[in-house]
């Protein structure tokens, strides 16, 4: 009886757990799809007839291609890019286990929960002229990455027997080659789970490209929905609307992606 009601009341708090998070995307939802006046009270209700226009409005004056265009480069690039140095990394640190190694270890996944310093931050990308650049801000997205994904792939290549390093360097691969066309194949599960959630957790950041993006063509989606409220905040139908056009791909991505997230974060204890 005690586990019948325990099943019943975990059940229970899933849905309402549930329903506080739909909550807020439906509201945007629905409101992105009213009348200027029906959207002012932010209100529930379905609109009294469906304004598709709202979405072609928030595209022209938002200028949201080129902010989508930007998202786009900055998460596939600095998502390809983190997860293949951090990669690299883990494996070196994982099989090279020794004291020194350990430390580094350490210090890297430190970053995980230690806040940044954004004035350190600053006077790197002054001196390196990486401010107001895309290939800046590709850059420090993957540096934020490295820590959580190190901390991922660490625990993975534990799973993977050396007798595959060895195999291959008696066959006379050279590191590089070793890690590419062994190791790296062999880490799919891993690096899929992590390329999903950095790919997500880049597509919403807000303050790295507000410090350190002074030009609005190289805005991604969230400067562009920021700009654009501070233009448009008496308008909530068209708020409602840009902020859609943004969480859309990273819902899409998260349902397409969600049972390879599940699958590589148990593979490393499971995999034999």
């Amino acid at each position: 009886m005690n586990k019948k009601f325990r099943g019943v009341f975990n059940h229970l708090l899933a849905i309402i757990v549930g329903l506080i998070t739909f909550t807020p995307i439906y509201l945007v939802f629905v409101n992105s799809l009213k009348t200027k006046a029906e959207a002012s009270s932010m209100g529930a209700a379905l609109p009294t007839e469906l304004q598709w226009s709202n979405f072609t409005t928030v595209i022209e004056k938002g200028k949201l291609i080129g902010a989508f265009g930007n998202s786009v480069l900055y998460a596939l690039a600095s998502t390809l890019l983190g997860i293949t140095v951090a990669a690299l990394a883990a494996y070196v640190l994982s099989r090279n286990r020794n004291r020194f190694n350990r430390v580094v270890y350490f210090f890297i996944i430190m970053g995980i929960a230690m806040p940044t310093n954004f004035v350190t931050l600053t006077k790197v990308m002054q001196v390196t002229h990486l401010i107001n650049t895309q290939l800046g801000i590709i850059f420090l997205y993957a540096a934020s990455q490295i820590p959580f994904t190190v901390f991922l792939i660490y625990a993975f290549i534990e799973t993977l027997p050396r007798e595959l390093d060895e195999a291959a360097i008696i066959d006379g691969c050279s590191p590089l080659r070793l890690f590419f066309s062994v190791i790296y194949p062999l880490l799919t599960p891993v690096l899929v789970t992590s390329a999903v959630l950095n790919f997500l957790g880049i597509w919403n950041e807000f303050l790295m490209p507000l410090y350190y993006l002074n030009s609005s063509k190289y805005w991604p989606m969230t400067l562009a929905v920021y700009n654009f409220f501070g233009q448009f905040q008496a308008d909530w139908s068209l708020v409602s609307a840009d902020v859609v056009l943004t969480i859309l791909p990273v819902i899409i991505v998260y349902v397409l992606a969600q049972r390879f997230i599940l699958s590589g974060m148990v593979a490393g204890a499971v995999k034999s």
